[in-house]
């Protein structure tokens, strides 16, 4: 969002982004990967995934989630994206000709990870630093609202999904996986995640054998990857004599293509290919206590005059 006047005060919400067409694909994934080449079979399982979701929505959520912010504080928002446009360089110099002197920063990936929110912030601050006070949110993963947000979405998909088997449906709450390294070097990530997982179960009053943890979408790439997998967890359930289950990603904040293809699509089949049912709860996407939680964050930072 672009404000008429130049403010002294803005926020600045930061996301990964994602390509807006088919066509787009190989750039966007050279930024994903920081330049490095891309493999050709890469390119076409992501242009193929893609295809069947159609399109990502999560530039346009994303970009709707700030407005959303921005007539609630009654304070100028801006988006950025690390991986496409409006990319984050831009959004900053953006901000400092619109006469902003102070900002705070918030990851629409409420857990730190140095593979994200590292990343996020080394984007903002460029090699020299923005040109305006920053104040940069590392994480808020236990937030509250953030909490009742996910647990407003979970119960009411979760207690659809136990009505439709006529049983107790078991969940697995999601978070992307990282590389195995990135944990065993001192990343809070995998503890934040789980620490979410724990907090919108308490708020949803679950018991404690109802409900699992896994990771989502390893990567293509090589090496060891954070676990455990979706497909071991369903595996187990089905193991366990269970006919259905029930996924919330607790990592993301909009529909886009880890939760369009690779749970509605991918984990989807693979339930299908075991013999059980799979639900989902439905993304937060313009959830007004995500809003509210967004809003709190920036209400309660403390900002010089």
């Amino acid at each position: 969002m672009t404000p008429t006047s130049s403010p002294r005060r803005a926020v600045l919400l930061l996301a990964h982004g994602t390509a807006d067409s088919l066509d787009d694909i190989p750039e966007f994934l050279r930024h994903v990967t920081g330049g490095r080449p891309v493999p050709p079979q890469v390119i076409d399982e992501v242009r193929h995934r893609y295809s069947l979701i159609g399109h990502s929505p999560m530039n346009e959520i994303t970009a709707h989630q700030g407005k959303l912010l921005a007539r609630e504080l009654g304070t100028p928002v801006y988006v950025g994206m690390r991986n496409w446009k409006p990319f984050i360089p831009d959004v900053v110099r953006t901000m400092a000709s619109d006469g902003v002197e102070q900002a705070i920063a918030i990851c629409l990936a409420p857990q730190n990870s140095r593979t994200s929110v590292g990343l996020y912030r080394k984007a903002v601050e460029g090699e020299s630093g923005p040109a305006f006070a920053l104040d940069f949110v590392e994480s808020w993963h236990n937030h509250p609202l953030l909490i009742q947000a996910f647990a407003e979405k979970l119960r009411a998909g979760w207690a659809a999904a136990c009505r439709d088997a006529n049983t107790t449906v078991p969940i697995i709450f999601t978070a992307h996986s990282v590389p195995q390294r990135t944990i065993t070097e001192g990343d809070p990530y995998e503890s934040q995640t789980r620490e979410t997982a724990e907090l919108v179960a308490q708020a949803s009053n679950l018991p404690g054998k109802v409900w699992s943890f896994a990771f989502q979408s390893q990567g293509m790439s090589g090496g060891a990857w954070l676990g455990p997998t979706v497909e071991d967890t369903i595996r187990d359930l089905k193991c366990a004599g269970q006919g259905a289950v029930f996924i919330q990603p607790i990592g993301f904040l909009c529909d886009h293509v880890e939760v369009l293809y690779d749970i509605d699509i991918g984990f989807q089949q693979f339930a299908r290919d075991q013999g059980m049912r799979l639900g989902r709860a439905e993304s937060l996407n313009d959830s007004p206590s995500l809003i509210q939680a967004l809003a709190d964050i920036v209400r309660s930072r403390s900002m010089s005059s």
